[in-house]
């Protein structure tokens, strides 16, 4: 039993040991009676309608239950606008039509009484389809480009007087692919109907707005849906709503009477679970001589469906993060036939700070400054874009102190100077940002006394994702009420407990812990009104249960938001050091050291918090390195589609990496002073890789990824000797 009490003790996970035992059961583990399991059929064309299905071979197959496609399909809500915007909580209809919106899209399913059959009878369905021509590549349908109806464009000040007065101006396009989040657990079902109710087993990240997708499709009560998930292996975004595979398990578990399991290929991971769209971003700054910003304006061209609109908001970090007097962000959208894009980690942050950050690099050495300094000569303590002071921003100390940690004065400002053997050397930095948000979150604690001992169990929808929430929620009822961890077990994903913001957006520790600090001081406040004991007296929960002659007790809590919260930016800040050699011959690259320092508020756990930045890093990495999910510019479909072709960083690819958390007091952000740090971990590490390859070799890439082919084929920026 764990005897260390409360927040900021690097313990294990207390769910480690499930985990390692094979005891943690995921979505698609629980043991269903009399269960069945299906097999989603895709549709082999990216724009058309299914004109004829044959299903006759298929369904004659043993162990074959149903098949169905949108003739036999139960009916759903279905969207009453042409593009309506992908959330959360978002309908979402499957084979309602005949229609095709893009290759892979969920044409049929079968249901079968194992796995294997399921699989086999899939194949043999016959569907043809009548075709039309599809948009693939934005870049040729720019034309159908619109602004998107969700808040998409800001401006302030004049950003063409802005330019005008500039001594150093810089206009430069930079892409970002599109990639894919590849969880480690597939996306994955348990679904059935009990007494006309629905409950799911379901890998999700957001508890609640599971049922409320699930109840709005089927059109029933959202207390008539029951979802579960106590443990998820990762997400990365693509789990942060309910999708179509989670609809068709359920109504295939109506239409047969029996539980249906379901899980997506890894090959349907690439069509069928979302992904991060590319990004054409285009950004013009302007200078003084002496570093100050006169006007910055990013400019983003991406991708939607045809059927679903998302933007990717890459001009979040450009509105914000630096002192500009004139700034201006526009983002428009062009329909193609793909899947729709969704959040995936660090939506907007991730891809903008890539173009944001390396334009910082690009205008600082046309200015001949040093890049750290030219971030510090625009910091500021007021957000720019809405005029609020930050609750607290400590990038310049994140910038000084990783300075010094790095090494940074062993860096030389002229590119393709620093050698190492047959190596090239070079150093570089960015700059990080990511909101901080807070969620109002509801908990539930159930104090038991037994023989002797107090036992507290706290109950809430909240999920883990892999990021240690079962273990800092228990640290957090630990110090609350100040008995060991050992004597918290943790409840959670679970739409039955108390309702909370789920996973995603980097506010799931910050909103958890609070939530679970209300419900234990609720409990101890009631406890001592009961025994008419003043809040400033100080027992402990074992005396409130014994004066009170309790053997259990419950109470429930809800944190949310304070006045100065709203009133004020609150953001986590970051800074990202890379040591990149690239060799001269090959192009051949590799990642030697990084650093990230990091201001996130209270740090609950330095372990799971270290794991947090440690993925970020890697993948941010992996953005720079391979990582990317290419289209057939004909016919639509990914020829990327598995993990021999899309890459992923493993550990030879990665570096030595060190990771600084700054002390940092902020009770503006919560009553704990947590803040976010999931995010933060991948924002703007891809520029700090590409600065310290331009340091390297003299060279800009400006195109993620960056390959040896890339780096080989690119001239030498002008004024490098």
């Amino acid at each position: 039993m764990d005897t260390s009490i409360g927040t900021g003790n690097p313990i294990d996970r207390v769910e480690g040991h499930l985990k390692v035992t094979g005891m943690a059961k995921y979505s698609s583990e629980f043991p269903v009676d009399k269960m069945l399991y299906a097999q989603a059929i895709n549709s082999t064309i990216a724009k058309g309608e299914i004109s004829s299905i044959d299903i006759s071979e298929a369904k004659k197959q043993k162990g074959v239950v149903e098949i169905i496609t949108y003739k036999n399909a139960e009916k759903l809500k279905t969207p009453d606008k042409k593009l309506p915007p992908l959330s959360t909580t978002s309908i979402q209809p499957v084979l309602q039509s005949p229609q095709v919106h893009y290759y892979g899209e969920y044409v049929g399913l079968v249901v079968a009484e194992t796995f294997e059959q399921a699989q086999y009878a899939a194949r043999l369905v016959k569907i043809k389809y009548k075709k039309e021509t599809p948009k693939i590549d934005f870049k040729n349908h720019r034309a159908d480009a619109y602004k998107p109806e969700e808040e998409s464009d800001y401006s302030r000040g004049d950003v063409e007087a802005g330019l005008a007065e500039a001594d150093q101006k810089l206009e430069a396009t930079y892409n970002t692919p599109i990639e894919h989040h590849h969880p480690m657990e597939l996306h994955a079902v348990i679904a059935s109907w009990e007494n006309g109710k629905v409950k799911a087993y379901a890998s999700q990240q957001m508890i609640n707005d599971a049922a409320v997708t699930i109840s709005n499709t089927f059109q029933i009560p959202k207390e008539d849906v029951r979802v579960i998930a106590p443990f998820v292996g990762g997400g990365f975004g693509s789990k942060l709503h309910a999708k179509q595979h989670v609809i068709l398990a359920i109504m295939a578990a109506k239409k047969t009477g029996r539980p249906v399991q379901l899980t997506v290929t890894r090959h349907q991971m690439f069509t069928n679970t979302n992904l991060r769209q590319h990004n054409e971003q285009k950004v013009s700054i302007g200078a003084a001589k002496d570093g100050s910003l006169t006007a910055l304006a990013h400019e983003i061209v991406s991708h939607t469906s045809t059927y679903e609109e998302y933007q990717e908001p890459c001009g979040t970090v450009s509105k914000m993060l630096y002192k500009v007097p004139n700034n201006k962000v526009t983002h428009r959208l062009v329909p193609v036939n793909l899947q729709t894009p969704f959040a995936m980690r660090a939506p907007g942050e991730a891809t903008g700070s890539f173009a944001l950050e390396s334009a910082m690099d690009e205008m600082a050495w046309k200015l001949k400054m040093d890049p750290i300094e030219f971030r510090i000569k625009n910091d500021t303590q007021t957000d720019p874009s809405n005029d609020k002071p930050f609750s607290s921003r400590l990038l310049v100390e994140c910038l000084r102190i990783g300075a010094d940690k790095f090494g940074w004065d062993k860096r030389k400002m002229e590119p393709a100077k620093n050698t190492n053997g047959n190596w090239l050397v070079g150093y570089g930095v960015s700059g990080a940002s990511r909101a901080a948000p807070y969620q109002e979150t509801s908990s539930k604690v159930i104090l038991t006394l037994k023989d002797g001992t107090v036992l507290a169990t706290i109950q809430m929808d909240a999920t883990d994702i892999g990021t240690g929430s079962y273990t800092i929620i228990a640290q957090t009822a630990s110090e609350y009420l100040d008995i060991p961890v050992g004597q918290v077990v943790v409840q959670l994903a679970d739409s039955l407990f108390p309702v909370t913001p789920g996973s995603g957006g980097s506010w799931g520790a910050a909103s958890y812990c609070n939530g679970a600090r209300m419900a234990c001081q609720n409990a101890i406040k009631e406890l001592k009104q009961k025994l008419n004991v003043g809040d400033e007296k100080k027992m402990s929960v074992k005396e409130l249960m014994t004066g009170n002659k309790l053997t259990t007790y419950e109470a429930q809590g809800t944190a949310k938001p304070s006045e100065a919260f709203k009133e004020h930016s609150v953001y986590s800040f970051g800074a990202n050091f890379a040591e990149v050699w690239v060799d001269k011959d090959t192009g051949m690259f590799r990642i030697k050291r990084m650093l990230n320092v990091g201001a996130c508020g209270k740090i609950l756990n330095p372990k799971t918090a270290f794991g947090q930045i440690i993925g970020g890093l890697t993948m941010g990495a992996g953005m720079v390195i391979a990582e990317q999910t290419r289209v057939e510019p004909n016919f639509g479909n990914f020829i990327t589609r598995s993990f021999a072709d899309y890459h992923v960083p493993v550990n030879l690819d990665m570096a030595n990496v060190e990771v600084v958390f700054l002390p940092e007091e902020d009770k503006i952000a919560n009553e704990m002073g947590v803040k976010g740090i999931g995010e933060l971990g991948i924002t703007s590490v891809a520029a700090s890789i590409a600065n310290a390859i331009f340091n390297a070799t003299g060279k800009r890439m400006r195109d993620l990824p960056i390959t040896p082919e890339k780096l080989i084929m690119a001239g030498v920026e002008p004024g490098v000797a």
